[in-house]
């Protein structure tokens, strides 16, 4: 028996791995976020398949469903939004399983930066402009912020700041990041990428929360801060340079 944590991807239900979609057609017990996970996804469980919506459980109610099965072989289809690498909650299950002697794997999924990325049409990192992408968040009720792990600090790097789980914070956002990126800098707030109701908010630290004022958001949003959102006149790479030479070009 395994149980097999699944990145759902950001939304749409079409942006879920072959490999994911595939391990749900055959496991016996499928449990999802039912808060996120879109429910097209449990269409693909084979017939009387156990489905199991964790919203509202408890972590250890969500370990008796995997002992149950484990006790019952029957392999566990264990679906979380977007990517299993960050913000999942993946670590805390799995540290049960290795206790419980449970094998499992992990399949990743198209996370929520890259979507709202393609919705915007634009490159998070741009030669001479930005060439680090940080993915962070704010201190929430779920877990507190490493004291080193500020928006000042990562602000300093000049880098394109992804911002999870933070659209309640946005005036602390705004603070904190205009006096290193400067009030004109842009800014996109993006509101449940890749589902039917995906919507951008757009604008600068300067004029972002009037913005939102007039656009109210409540969930499902990434803020994303950084000059790579609107840059012009940059340096082309050299990479498709025909002067640039590299292993598999095969070039004179």
């Amino acid at each position: 028996m395994t149980v097999h944590f699944i990145g759902a991807g950001p939304g749409a239900a079409d942006l879920i791995t072959l490999r994911g979609r595939d391990l749900i057609a055959r496991c016996p017990v499928c449990l999802y976020a039912g808060s996120i996970v879109p429910r097209e996804m449990l269409g693909w469980s084979p017939p009387g398949a156990r489905l199991v919506d964790t919203a509202p459980l408890s972590l250890d109610e969500i370990e008796a469903e995997f002992r149950a099965a484990d006790a019952a072989g029957l392999d566990v289809a264990r679906l979380h939004s977007g990517d299993l690498s960050i913000y999942s909650a993946v670590a805390e299950q799995i540290r049960r399983l290795e206790h419980a002697g449970i094998a499992y794997t992990l399949t990743p999924g198209v996370p929520a930066f890259a979507a709202a990325s393609a919705l915007l049409g634009r490159e998070l990192t741009v030669p001479g402009v930005a060439q680090s992408v940080v993915l962070t968040r704010v201190s929430g009720r779920a877990s507190a912020m490493p004291p080193r792990e500020t928006l000042e600090a990562f602000g300093r790097t000049g880098a394109t700041l992804v911002l999870h789980l933070a659209i309640h914070a946005l005036s602390e956002a705004v603070r904190d990041l205009s006096p290193l990126y400067g009030a004109d800098c842009p800014v996109a707030i993006v509101v449940e990428a890749t589902r039917p109701a995906e919507r951008v908010i757009a604008g600068t630290l300067d004029d972002i929360e009037a913005r939102v004022a007039t656009e109210p958001v409540e969930r499902m949003a990434l803020i994303l801060v950084g000059r790579a959102l609107a840059a012009e006149g940059f340096r082309e790479s050299a990479l498709y340079d025909p002067g640039y030479q590299r292993r598999f070009r095969g070039r004179e």
